[in-house]
């Protein structure tokens, strides 16, 4: 009787061990979209310091042309604006924070590359920008050529970086975190000149007049927001992709570049 109730107790811990690791499973099949639908939660990665795409205005509040499109995306996809949550990246960890599982999908005023392309996805562009060069109101600097020899700002992980390094190959390169931080050494006098797309550059107009943007846009920047390259998140993907579709047709897309690119 004995070796019948401990056989018994066996049995069901071995029943309870598979149903566990059966809901293990399951829960692992579950597609990116279907994970998104139960949890009722999109969570995107967005930068802070990238107006007017991404930043934090005075009131302390997340602000900008990538915030609203993915607050539409989300009433698109799960009925609700509410539903995106955004996690602040910058261009050097975004594609980790992909990668890593940390986020849905990014909208960080981020380029489609042939690089980028080997390890995400992208959606189609939903804005094209251009690398333009920002210098104090009073510089001499008038072209790309004349960065040789300057002390020239870019964002770490940028395209912008690789670029300049094509473009003036003897200009000194001064790498930065963020784009806030790239454009107080601006500001101070550390570097001569700041380069990177135009859309982030005329932001920085927002806050201070006493620079310029010169005029000549010397790349085309496509910017699409960023997927995990993987079999699970395809249908996410589809999704978006329709959201963002429909966000054109309708004119929506329109209103926004109105709203936050209308100084340009």
């Amino acid at each position: 009787m004995k070796k019948i109730i401990r056989n018994f107790g066996l049995l069901m811990i071995g029943i309870t061990l598979f149903s566990a690791l059966t809901a293990c499973k399951s829960e692992s099949q579950k597609t990116q979209l279907e994970q998104v639908r139960e949890n009722n939660k999109i969570v995107v990665g967005v930068k802070y310091d990238s107006k007017p795409f991404g930043f934090i205005d005075q009131d302390q509040q997340l602000k900008g042309f990538d915030i609203d499109l993915s607050r539409e995306i989300a009433k698109r996809i799960l009925g609700d604006e509410k539903t995106v949550e955004f996690k602040q990246v910058t261009s050097s960890n975004r594609i980790f924070a992909l990668t890593s599982n940390g986020v849905d999908f990014v909208a960080a005023t981020m380029t489609i590359n042939d690089k980028r392309e080997r390890v995400v996805n992208f959606s189609q562009p939903y804005h094209v920008a251009g690398q333009a060069i920002m210098v104090p109101k009073n510089s001499i600097i008038a072209n790309v050529k004349d960065l040789n020899g300057k002390n020239v700002g870019v964002v770490l992980g940028s395209t912008s970086e690789r670029n300049l390094r094509n473009m003036a190959p003897r200009a000194f390169v001064k790498g930065y975190r963020t784009y806030t931080d790239a454009f107080s050494a601006l500001k101070t006098g550390r570097i001569d000149a700041l380069t990177t797309d135009d859309t982030i550059l005329t932001g920085f107009l927002y806050e201070d007049d006493n620079f310029k943007i010169l005029n000549h846009r010397y790349t085309k920047e496509p910017y699409g927001l960023a997927f995990r390259k993987s079999e699970d998140s395809i249908s996410f993907q589809d999704i978006v992709n329709a959201a963002l579709e429909d966000i054109k047709a309708d004119g929506t897309l329109k209103k926004l570049q109105n709203k936050w690119l209308s100084i340009q």
